[in-house]
Formats: structure tokens, C-alpha cells, sequence
């Protein structure tokens, strides 16, 4: 009966150890995302989510846009499901790079690429980052942006991440939403938009790029301005 007794404890132990790990493994998962809302809700053509033509702003045929590498191209592949890219030029001959990146899964290891982490992998050095509210259709949209410089190459650039259905402009931010998803089993889609020029005046080259943001929302349906902005149809 001593011995018994003495046992008792460490059969004790090993009992809590063991459920211990049954709930973690339980709670493991009830957080696993089951469902990604880029692939059972947001199925659309990028290409077709932003006309060619709106407000003052065409895309620019004249501009040859070399292809990628292949190694550039699977890595890409592995990361977004979609991804546009335009020049557009106005009347008075101002160009805006367009870019828009869509994936539909955004764990931690699939979420959209920073912009100034690709600039600096193509040898461009950043010279200053920082937030920065923008109106665009007549909503304020939290924004990044960046001045990229590449020897004679100035290149200001503004861009937005949304994550689901919520803006995330900095890692914490992507963190807090990613979480959110977990907590409610879905795998949250992301969309990145981003808009660059090229010129040495900052305030006049982020000036026409509010002006082309502006008319960008503007031109797009409400269906369409709610994917790429969050902001009401």
C-alpha cells in the first residue's frame, strides 16, 4: 500500500502532462485556418479590375516591358495567384507604373513581399520610407511610401497592403490580421497596390501620383474599389 502511495504522484504528473498535451493538440486545431477567403469568396480577372482607360490616364503602348527570368517567375508563382502590371501616361505625357499583386493565402509563409525589399533586391537603394495617409476616392487610405534611387534612376513610389478586408501597412499590422483569421479558422487573402514614377521633384511626382490614384478608384467599379481599397461601393 506504501509503495502505491508512493507512486501516486508521479502517476499524477504524467496524467496532467498527457492532457496537457491533448488540449494543446486540440487547440493546434480548432486555430488551424480551414477555410481561405481568396479561394472560396474572391475569385476575379486582375487584368480585367482596372480598365485601360480612366479619367485622363491610358495605358502606354509604347513602353516594352521585358520578361522576367524563370527563376524570378517561380518565385513570383509560389507567391501571388495574380499580378498586373501597366504604365499609364496622360495628356500632358506624366507616366505612372502600376502594379497589383493579389494572393490568396497570406500565411506567414506566402504573404506579399514589401515593395522596398524588391527594390533593394534589383540594386536600388531606399532612401527614406514612411507612412503616410493618402485620399483616394474620397476615402482616407493608410499608405506607404518609399523613394528609390538607382544611380541616375529616382523613383518615388506610394503603395497599401490589404490583408482580408482590412489595411496592414507594416509587419505588426499583417501579424494582428493573420491572427484575427486564425482565431476564426480562414486563411485571409492579400492584396498589394503600388504606384511609382520617375523624377526628382517628390512633390510634384507624389502629387500626380494622388491625381492617378484618385481617378484610378474613381474609374473602377464599386465591386472592383472595394477589392483593391476596402473603401464602400
Amino acid at each position: 500500500m506504501n509503495t502505491l502511495t508512493a507512486r501516486l504522484p508521479d502517476f499524477s504528473r504524467q496524467a496532467a502532462i498527457l492532457v496537457a498535451m491533448v488540449l494543446a493538440a486540440l487547440l493546434a486545431l480548432a486555430l488551424k485556418p480551414k477555410v481561405q477567403t481568396g479561394n472560396s469568396v474572391n475569385q476575379f480577372d486582375l487584368q480585367a479590375l482596372v480598365p485601360e482607360t480612366f479619367g485622363e490616364w491610358k495605358v502606354d503602348r509604347s513602353i516594352f516591358v521585358p520578361p522576367v527570368s524563370p527563376d524570378v517567375q517561380a518565385e513570383i508563382d509560389k507567391i501571388y495567384n495574380q499580378v498586373l502590371s501597366r504604365t499609364y501616361v496622360n495628356r500632358q505625357g506624366q507616366r505612372i507604373m502600376l502594379s497589383i499583386a493579389y494572393g490568396a493565402d497570406q500565411s506567414d509563409s506566402l504573404s506579399v513581399h514589401l515593395p522596398e525589399g524588391c527594390y533593394r533586391g534589383q540594386g536600388f537603394e531606399i532612401k527614406w520610407k514612411k507612412e503616410s495617409d493618402i485620399q483616394a476616392g474620397g476615402q482616407t487610405i493608410p499608405a506607404v511610401k518609399l523613394l528609390a534611387v538607382n544611380r541616375q534612376r529616382v523613383e518615388p513610389i506610394t503603395y497599401w497592403i490589404m490583408v482580408g478586408d482590412r489595411f496592414a501597412r507594416n509587419r505588426t499590422e499583417r501579424k494582428l490580421m493573420q491572427l484575427r483569421s486564425s482565431l476564426t479558422g480562414t486563411v485571409p487573402d492579400g492584396m498589394l497596390v503600388r504606384v511609382s514614377s520617375l523624377g526628382r521633384d517628390l512633390d510634384n511626382q507624389f502629387a500626380i501620383q494622388q491625381s492617378f490614384m484618385d481617378a484610378m478608384l474613381a474609374g473602377v467599379s464599386p465591386d472592383s474599389r472595394r477589392r483593391l481599397s476596402g473603401l464602400p461601393a
